[in-house]
């Protein structure tokens, strides 16, 4: 696979992003485009269920906050953000949040 694919795999669900890891550990000269969109994977990745988690407690709770679970469809753009960057060969973060991640995961380098 190449480093396009490897770092579109990279967000395509946890399967996906372990198999793009996996990968990106064959690759002879190590990737900056894929370290970097790994991570921007598993930043989203971590992020999302973090939300969906404490979200869905809040609702259990209070059902009257019904409303928040629109915040999954604002995840759901990041995650397009970040798919158009890889399809791009673009490295830049995903909005919002993907600064945070640019120098998290180290065991991904």
């Amino acid at each position: 696979m190449n480093n396009k694919t490897l770092s579109i795999l990279s967000y395509i669900t946890i399967i996906g992003w372990i198999v793009a890891f996996v990968k990106s550990k064959d690759l002879t000269p190590k990737s900056d485009l894929v370290s970097y969109h790994l991570k921007q994977g598993f930043g989203i990745f971590l992020v999302s269920l973090v939300i969906n988690i404490a979200l869905s407690i809040v609702v259990t709770i209070v059902p009257a906050l019904y409303f928040l679970s629109y915040v999954g469809y604002v995840i759901l753009i990041l995650w397009i953000f970040g798919i158009i960057n890889a399809v791009n060969e673009q490295k830049k973060p995903i909005p919002v949040i993907g600064k945070i991640f640019e120098d998290k995961f180290g065991f991904i380098d």
